[in-house]
């Protein structure tokens, strides 16, 4: 079965678990819905060792492959299809605007026509999909059409891991649409809906912190900065003579000495913190906006005791830490201690989850 971007948005999707691959762990998540109510069934996370997922590149398909079949056992879920996502950097986007009325075959001769413009390889080496998002706004008798592709390659590895954890691949998402997904629901619970406000969202991954702004639900800035929770694992690894597994078991556990939080913990909070502000100000100078109404920490990152707090010191700009999960139902089985402290790093898998449900 060909995998691409979009093929469940014109129809509502069997049941599927969404599992998200980063650079420290495999997370999965499955939701359902009942009365349009949404509800956490189960989750997981499976941490990965260091090498094995690089800059978005599975380095050890062997390894993640494992990792996502345990994270699938722990969970307990008996679904096998799966929505996952390829990493924003390793996908091309880009809106286009052809004629209203084209047949779908029309269509696809036309994209991959203006696809060739665009792609830096030859089409049959990626995997090319488009979504017509509606009709233009600034081209009567058009409609703006989104364009993605990515290497064969990319997606192949992805599939191919779950395969090996006897999984089916279902879905090949991107992980900041994902990531949009539950952000758009988690904004719904905001005052007004969110309406009018502008929200910065920092997802803090291990080596790259994804910078989205959002405005009435649209994005109106985007940008990845090379900073993450990495840096204080190598910190912990060097200062304390162990292993980087060790160190980011001990960091999730906090099983450290006493001189952790003032030695290591304090300044790396400062310069995160610090790193915040100054994307904060690269977005002001770069965008006609002078504001942003509220910060969303997400990421493993955005539990660290009072990291929220420091944010919005130096920001001075209302600051919270997202749960994707906010107003769901939570199955009994699930541990909801451990899930307030798991929450902000199962944005994207909440969002890939969530696909099950797209019409």
């Amino acid at each position: 079965m060909a995998i691409d971007f979009s093929q469940l948005l014109k129809k509502r999707s069997p049941p599927l678990i969404g599992v998200d691959i980063s650079t420290s762990s495999v997370k999965l998540v499955e939701l359902s819905q009942a009365k349009g109510k949404l509800r956490l069934e189960r989750y997981a996370i499976e941490p990965l060792a260091r090498g094995v997922v690089v800059d978005g590149n599975l380095e050890n398909i062997e390894a993640v492959g494992e990792a996502v079949k345990r994270a699938a056992k722990k969970a307990g879920s008996r679904v096998k299809n799966v929505a996952m996502a390829l990493p924003t950097s390793a996908v091309i986007t880009k809106k286009i605007m052809l004629a209203e009325g084209l047949r779908e075959e029309e269509l696809e001769v036309q994209v991959e026509s203006e696809a060739n413009q665009y792609i830096p390889f030859a089409l049959d080496e990626v995997n090319l999909d488009f979504q017509v998002i509606g009709p233009s706004q600034t081209s009567p008798g058009d409609v703006e059409v989104l364009i993605a592709a990515s290497r064969k390659e990319k997606v192949e590895d992805r599939v191919a891991v779950v395969e090996m954890a006897g999984l089916a691949a279902y879905v090949m998402d991107i992980e900041a649409y994902a990531a949009r997904s539950a952000l758009e629901r988690y904004t719904q619970l905001l005052p007004n809906k969110g309406e009018g406000q502008i929200i910065a969202v920092f997802q803090i991954g291990a080596n790259t912190t994804a910078v989205s702004v959002l405005l009435n639900g649209q994005v109106v800035y985007e940008r990845e900065q090379a900073f993450g929770g990495a840096q204080l694992t190598s910190d912990i690894a060097r200062t304390y003579g162990i292993t980087h597994e060790e160190a980011e078991t001990k960091k999730r556990t906090g099983d450290l000495p006493d001189n952790y939080t003032t030695d290591l913990l304090l300044p790396f909070v400062e310069n995160l913190s610090l790193e915040i502000t100054r994307a904060l100000q690269f977005f002001f100078t770069s965008t006609p906006y002078s504001r942003v109404d509220l910060l969303v920490l997400a990421g493993g990152c955005a539990l660290i005791p009072d990291l929220d707090k420091t944010v919005q010191e130096r920001t001075q700009v209302n600051t919270k830490v997202v749960d994707p999960f906010a107003g769901m139902e939570i199955a009994t089985s699930v541990r909801e201690r451990q899930l307030r402290h798991d929450a902000p790093a199962l944005l994207v898998a909440c969002g890939l989850a969530m696909r099950r449900f797209d019409e």
